[in-house]
């Protein structure tokens, strides 16, 4: 049976990939709502041009046929910020977008609203060896976070009194060949072969490959047990900070020293240099229990994380070849 799927922020990380993958899977066509139509995607993809999201966007359209919706699109993180201010933006797009975004589609008797929140509405931190469920009480402490949490509760709300099924999937991490941001300058330190003070960190942290995290969703496409649901989504090994320098030092091919730098001791330092929030993802502990996956989709993760580290080195060194 054919499907057709909307895939928002197909310009970003995930919602590419997101459309790449589908693209692959039988009988199923994509719409892709962008801001900007010239991003190359298959040439099968039908790309619908929307200014922004927000409580006025006009989906119109592109919800014509369409039977599922996956909203991989947000604001995310902004540096230097006012804080004051941070909270209203994020909720602009994050939660009136998306309600307006369910809205029209379930006025479109789109079947399906899957939506892609965070991690961060669990929390920042989990004790060492005590990971989050998708069943703990929400505990989100940033703007991000609060927004994607309201969206979550919004939808939740939506589909109790509709016929339009919602699945909310909370990503950790999400790494991949072209990721950015952080893990990008991860390898950017490893590569350089310089001694680095990484080599005695005892945290553990999950991490999501893009693999991993494009199947789940494919999962939450058509599986019946899916709905109304919410999923936690990680590699399913969780890793120190050190352990995943070392395995990135080896697929990259080189030699990095990682010294064995007490972890505390560098805690305190980059507090001392205003670098707290750094500090708390280079040396705390988040991890996530997918046991919900298992026993209620019979989703595990195809892929193992050595896999996601190697694609993802692999797509770094070509990117500096050219």
């Amino acid at each position: 049976m054919s499907k057709r799927i909307l895939v928002t922020g197909g310009t970003g990380f995930l919602g590419n990939a997101l459309i790449q993958r589908f693209c692959t899977i039988p009988n199923t066509s994509v719409v892709a709502p962008l801001r900007n139509i010239n991003i190359k995607l298959p040439d099968s993809v039908e790309k619908i041009y929307v200014s922004n999201i927000d409580e006025a966007t006009d989906w119109g359209t592109s919800l014509f046929g369409v039977d599922i919706v996956v909203h991989a699109a947000a604001r995310v993180h902004v540096m230097h910020e006012n804080p004051e201010q941070s909270l209203e933006k994020f909720r602009t797009v994050n939660v009136k977008g998306t309600l307006q975004l369910a809205n029209q589609a379930l006025m479109a008797e789109v079947k399906r609203f899957i939506f892609i929140s965070s991690i961060k509405v669990n929390g920042e931190v989990t004790p060492f060896g005590r990971p989050f469920t998708a069943d703990d009480t929400p505990a989100p402490l940033d703007a991000y976070g609060i927004s994607k949490y309201e969206a979550e509760q919004a939808l939740s709300k939506l589909a109790e009194n509709s016929l339009m099924e919602v699945v909310i999937i909370r990503p950790v991490l999400i790494y991949g060949p072209g990721v950015g941001a952080n893990f990008r300058q991860m390898m950017r330190w490893l590569s350089t072969g310089f001694p680095l003070p990484f080599g005695a960190v005892t945290n553990q942290r999950s991490f999501v490959s893009l693999e991993n995290i494009a199947d789940l969703v494919v999962t939450c496409v058509d599986h019946p047990r899916a709905a109304n649901q919410v999923f936690l989504v990680s590699d399913g090994e969780d890793v120190s900070t050190t352990e995943l320098m070392r395995r990135l030092v080896t697929h990259l091919g080189g030699k990095t020293w990682l010294l064995p730098i007490p972890g505390a001791l560098l805690v305190s330092l980059a507090r001392l240099l205003g670098r707290g929030a750094i500090a708390q993802r280079l040396f705390g502990s988040l991890q996530v229990d997918i046991g919900k996956n298992r026993e209620l989709l019979g989703w595990q993760p195809p892929y193992s994380m050595d896999d996601g580290l190697k694609s993802t080195v692999v797509r770094f060194l070509e990117s500096r070849k050219q």
